[in-house]
Parts: C-alpha cells; structure tokens; sequence
C-alpha cells in the first residue's frame, strides 16, 4: 500500500474539494432559488478536477518517482486515484445529499416538472440519491481516467518515450 500513499492522499484532497465545491453551491444558490443555472456551474469543478490530478501526478512523479515518470506511470497513478474516488462515491454521494443539500433532489425535482423538462414520475426515478450513487460512481471513474490519460501525457517525463 505504500506504493500507493500519494494516490490515496490526492484521492482523499479531491473527495474534501468537491464536498467543498458543493457546500459552495449550496451556499450560492445553486441547489435552489439558482437552480436553473446549476447545470452550467457545476460543471465547472471540472477545472478543479484537472488542477488536482495535475498535482497529483507532479507530486507522484518528484515523490516517488524521483523527477522522471513515464506516461503509463503517470496513467497508472491516475487510475488508482480514479478507483479511489470512485469507491468512495457512494459515501461522498450520501454526504452531500444528506448533510450538505439534503433539499437538492426535491428542488430538482420540483424545477425540472415545472419547467416541463420531464414528468414527475421520470424525474423522481433520475434525482434520488440511488441514482445519484451509481451516476457518480461512473462518472468518476470514467472522467478520472480520460483525465488520468491526459494529465499523464503533460506531466510525463520529456526525456522518456512511453
């Protein structure tokens, strides 16, 4: 496990920042009276993501692999990171919809029927906290490792070709 330290410690960092990221949110309005402009903002914790994961592989690559990382290093350590927050998601997912918004799902659900986006019944069966586990599970894991593959390419070694 020791092999794994710093991916466990970014993992846990970008578990804090989006529980961060969404008290934000809440705090500004987004999971009620802004609803409506939630989708746009909330995809900006994106940034976030690839700031993190950038660090991460840059803290992985003079740490561990003292200064020279080859890209399926770089890819490896972002894939563990992703499989770190993606088992964590579930619970991450019940923090936020029970302690941080635990109004979000009824707001949604409420703003989506009314603007005629969907029927209550397709939108009760989307925004719950089961689906929301599941979604988040898969989007972190698959966001973590198109990111993961990127991130790596950047912060790789120059001097090394794989």
């Amino acid at each position: 496990m020791k092999n794994f330290g710093i991916e466990f410690k970014w993992a846990m960092i970008f578990i804090v920042a989006l529980l961060i990221w969404m008290y934000l949110e809440k705090i500004v309005g987004l999971h009620d009276q802004h609803i409506a402009k939630h989708l746009i903002y909330t995809n900006l914790f994106a940034i976030v993501a690839i700031i993190l994961y950038v660090l991460a592989l840059r803290d992985k690559k003079q740490h561990y692999y003292k200064g020279n990382m080859t890209w399926t290093q770089g890819l490896i350590a972002g894939i563990v990171i992703s499989i770190i927050v993606t088992i964590f998601s579930p619970l991450t997912q019940y923090i936020i919809s029970t302690y941080i918004t635990p109004d979000y799902f009824t707001n949604i659900i409420n703003y989506s029927v009314e603007n005629g986006k969907t029927t209550l019944q397709n939108a009760q069966a989307y925004f719950n906290l089961k689906s929301y586990m599941i979604q988040s599970a898969f989007g972190a894991l698959a966001m973590g490792l198109v990111t993961s593959a990127i991130v790596a390419f950047f912060v790789k070694s120059k001097n090394i070709n794989t």
